[in-house]
């Protein structure tokens, strides 16, 4: 059984788009009908995504903890109660390809790292899409590490001690000890997961935060008018 892990605080605006992305990936032909577990960790929801999640049939876990690593730790946790072999993580504001899951496996590594594109730049200037085009290297042999865009065997999972309780960086400490446990990690630059360029972040230093700083530092900031 291959699990799709989605943490998820107060999405009800995306994470549909999400489920209906990753439902259509866990029926890839590739995949030869191995049975796809989706599990969303709902940390301190106050909206309606518990009802929208629930209306796709997904497994549903549920946490107070406000922090991103616990969250994608338990859905982790479920999903190898129930006996997964492969666990694949993506976020709750992005969106991924037919291919992702079949791409993940197809690889043959122990872990696969993939890259991250932004479908909706919102109100950010132009030069952002050029400027985050160049920080973010699209090829085989990347650096990026994105959990949008994340997958890992439950073996090694389990040998380097899985995600830790951090509120942001929880995907980079993960493959930091990947690589300390000797995993095969596959850097591809395929599949590409679409993802939000949102400025109210659900982590304080994630990828909102990420973005915002790079504009920033382009001084593109939006300024107000004088009074």
């Amino acid at each position: 059984m291959i699990a799709v892990l989605i943490p998820a605080h107060n999405e009800q605006a995306l994470i549909g788009r999400c489920l209906a992305s990753v439902l259509a990936a866990a029926t890839h032909p590739g995949l030869q009908g191995e049975p796809v577990h989706v599990v969303v960790a709902l940390d301190s929801c106050t909206d309606d995504t518990e009802t929208v999640a629930r209306g796709f049939g997904v497994d549903l876990v549920h946490l107070e903890s406000g922090n991103v690593g616990l969250a994608r730790a338990a859905a982790a946790s479920r999903a190898m109660q129930l006996g997964a072999r492969w666990l694949a993580t993506t976020d709750a504001d992005s969106s991924v390809p037919d291919d992702w899951l079949f791409a993940q496996l197809a690889a043959g590594a122990d872990v696969f790292c993939g890259v991250v594109a932004v479908d909706d730049w919102e109100d950010y200037p132009p030069e952002m899409r050029a400027a985050f085009a160049g920080e973010e290297s699209v090829k085989d042999g990347h650096p990026h590490i994105h959990g949008a865009n994340m997958g890992v065997s439950s073996e090694f999972y389990t040998r380097c001690g899985g995600f830790q309780s951090l509120a942001v960086s929880e995907d980079v400490a993960l493959v930091d000890a990947l690589v300390l446990s000797q995993a095969r990690i596959a850097r591809l630059a395929h599949p590409v997961v679409l993802t939000s360029a949102r400025r109210a972040a659900r982590a304080s230093g994630g990828f909102s935060d990420y973005l915002k700083e790079m504009e920033r530092q382009l001084g593109l900031g939006i300024v107000a008018d004088p009074a």
